[in-house]
């Protein structure tokens, strides 16, 4: 898997607290998630420092262009792995309401990410859970 600059993963995890943040609802399990994500990326930061900055960014921009073109710009299996962590918020509280699933369909549109795998990835958290 490619790597992502400690910029692009505070821009994408400002994206992954929007999704948490969408039912109002943002829990320290889905915070957690989002720790995960930066761990994934950035092995030797300070994880909360970078969640801090990615709370920030999310408060300050309700632009979701912002973060797509962040994301548009990687490779397949990263994009791949976004969508995955974004499920995994959105489905943490077992119930994914119109607004969470629209998220979805505009962020993988901007993202150039097909609807069929999105759906597939969707589908295999939930039964894993």
């Amino acid at each position: 898997m490619n790597k992502l600059d400690k910029n692009s993963v505070i821009g994408i995890s400002a994206l992954l607290v929007h999704a948490a943040n969408i039912d109002e609802n943002y829990s320290d399990h889905e915070k957690e998630l989002v720790k995960e994500f930066i761990k994934s990326y950035l092995k030797n930061e300070n994880i909360d420092e970078i969640l801090k900055k990615a709370e920030e960014v999310e408060k300050d921009s309700n632009q979701l262009l912002n973060y797509t073109n962040i994301i548009k710009q990687n490779t397949m299996d990263i994009k791949k792995d976004i969508i995955e962590h974004l499920w995994k918020i959105l489905i943490s509280d077992d119930s994914v309401d119109q607004y969470e699933s629209n998220l979805m369909r505009r962020v993988c549109g901007l993202i150039y990410f097909p609807d069929k795998e999105c759906a597939e990835i969707k589908l295999k958290l939930i039964n894993s859970k």
